[in-house]
């Protein structure tokens, strides 16, 4: 199966969408009857998710650098028009979409961010977050892929999700995660924690492009997150109603009109 996806005519402009943990380029499916009208979209699977499982014997291969040079591989092997595009990348897409932004800042028409963390500041904070990872990422390994997706999905970030769609969203993760070696998505997740993870509060001030920020609205510490942020950076943060912490699945709509009414 292909790495990527393409939707919407070529001449468009490019809109590139950068996928979070766990899922796949499938996910933008639901956004693209609406922005590929506007944009011609390519949608990557990030190393270790879907159809891209390059194998490597460390952990150490899968880093934010190897992430960032994986999609911009593939992205250049379409030998597109000018090479710029606007990207989008949501939680760890938007982490890894900041480092590529800091390594190709020309590459880019516009950097759009979704539930995505700058980076910690706090030793302490970043100690707990990378023995947290640790927990979890032995859980990934060691559990069937159900009980972990149940664990995952309990966690206070996807607090909005209600019952019934976290229960239909473990079904369909774990049809996904049974295909595939979790070794090599266990190996991702560790090398692109949150706790390995330099400052990138700075980045948006680096860019000749204007950076967006979508926060759902039912998503309070990444609402706050992004206000603290725009104190500091030129972001504009843009709070999508009725959303928590994945908005592209629970406002597909909304946030479809929103991008093309910014970028458009």
């Amino acid at each position: 199966m292909p790495i990527m996806a393409r939707y919407g005519d070529a001449s468009l402009p490019i809109l590139v969408l950068l996928h979070g943990f766990l899922g796949t380029k499938v996910d933008w499916l639901p956004l693209m009857p609406t922005l590929s009208q506007h944009f011609h979209c390519i949608c990557l699977d990030l190393p270790g998710h879907g159809d891209n499982q390059a194998e490597g014997e460390t952990e150490a291969k899968f880093d934010f650098n190897f992430c960032t040079q994986d999609i911009m591989t593939r992205l250049d092997s379409l030998s597109l028009s000018n090479g710029q595009f606007h990207l989008y990348g949501y939680s760890l897409g938007g982490r890894i979409a900041l480092h590529l932004a800091k390594a190709y800042p020309q590459r880019l028409l516009s950097l759009n961010l979704e539930s995505c963390h700058p980076g910690l500041k706090d030793p302490q904070e970043k100690l707990a977050r990378s023995q947290s990872d640790a927990l979890w990422a032995e859980r990934l390994l060691n559990l069937n892929s159900k009980d972990f997706l149940s664990l995952w999905y309990q966690q206070p970030v996807f607090a909005d999700m209600s019952a019934a769609k976290r229960k239909s969203l473990i079904e369909y993760r774990t049809h996904i995660l049974d295909m595939h070696p979790k070794q090599i998505l266990k190996q991702v997740f560790l090398a692109t924690s949150l706790a390995r993870q330099v400052s990138l509060w700075d980045v948006p001030s680096q860019l000749a492009c204007e950076c967006h920020f979508f926060a759902g609205s039912q998503d309070a510490k990444f609402h706050a997150l992004a206000q603290e942020w725009q104190l500091h950076a030129p972001i504009l943060v843009h709070s999508i109603s009725g959303a928590g912490h994945n908005i592209h699945q629970a406002a597909p709509e909304v946030l479809s009109s929103t991008i093309i009414k910014l970028l458009g």
